[in-house]
């Protein structure tokens, strides 16, 4: 509780720094410079090419997330609840406690306000940490629209976000909010803002790795490209194909 702690007193002080990972070679680089990563079920299209997160097991993010947290030695760790995990408070505690006691994270992530409020509740008390998720929901919303367009659709995000607040949650992601939105909620709200696609006014930013570092081929308006890995993959594994071809490796330097 005192990673979370401190992690809440980062509002209004630094940009808190996200991203999301899924082994340790990734996070044991991500954890020198990130404030927070998480395990995401966005790994279900990153990695296993699924149409939705909602084909993502408790399992496969519990054997991701133990391989997240062997890398991490400061940042807060947290794990995506997967879709049909959280049904109701009996289920949403006894999965969560699951994924605590076996990953050694710092917290969960919900999607959702007021319809799961009894289940944020629920492991409040029990004391596991909850991070809020509002805005586009990728567990429940069939199409791909940014949130906050609609004055209707404004008054219920803001409404639930502050009602997370005073649910016991220690962050909210917004994802694809609209600026103005984003913004408001972050100014009235005393735990910390998470954006996806949801304007430099959120109090921290995060982005799957794979997209920042080019690795993804896919282009998506949030997404800016640090790097393009995959061209640095390909030259490397041009040149050992090459090498071996033409027996220029291994060399005795290189065998037993």
């Amino acid at each position: 509780m005192i990673k979370i702690k401190k992690f809440i007193k980062k509002k209004n002080k630094t940009k808190i720094v996200s991203l999301s990972a899924y082994s340790k070679n990734t996070s044991s680089i991500l954890d020198s410079y990130c404030d927070l990563i998480l395990v995401g079920d966005s790994l279900g299209s990153v990695l296993y090419n699924y149409k939705s997160t909602r084909e993502v097991t408790l399992n496969t993010m519990i054997k991701h997330s133990k391989s997240v947290r062997m890398g991490i030695k400061k940042s807060l760790m947290i794990v995506d609840m997967p879709y049909n995990t959280y049904r109701n408070s009996k289920e949403a505690l006894k999965n969560a406690k699951k994924v605590m006691l076996k990953t050694k994270c710092d917290g969960v992530k919900l999607e959702g306000g007021k319809k799961i409020s009894k289940i944020i509740t629920t492991l409040v008390k029990n004391n596991i940490p909850v991070m809020g998720h509002l805005g586009l929901l990728p567990q429940s919303d069939k199409t791909f629209k940014f949130k906050g367009k609609k004055e209707s659709e404004r008054k219920n995000i803001l409404k639930d976000a502050k009602l997370l607040e005073k649910l016991g949650a220690f962050s909210i992601v917004l994802e694809c909010v609209e600026s103005s939105l984003a913004k408001k909620i972050t100014n009235n709200i005393n735990i910390p803002t998470i954006g996806i696609g949801s304007s430099k006014y959120c109090d921290g930013q995060i982005l799957v790795l794979d997209d920042l570092i080019g690795l993804n081929p896919m282009n998506v308006r949030f997404v800016k490209k640090y790097s393009n890995i995959r061209k640095e993959i390909s030259k490397a594994v041009s040149n050992y194909a090459s090498e071996v071809k033409i027996k220029k490796f291994p060399l005795k330097k290189h065998s037993y």
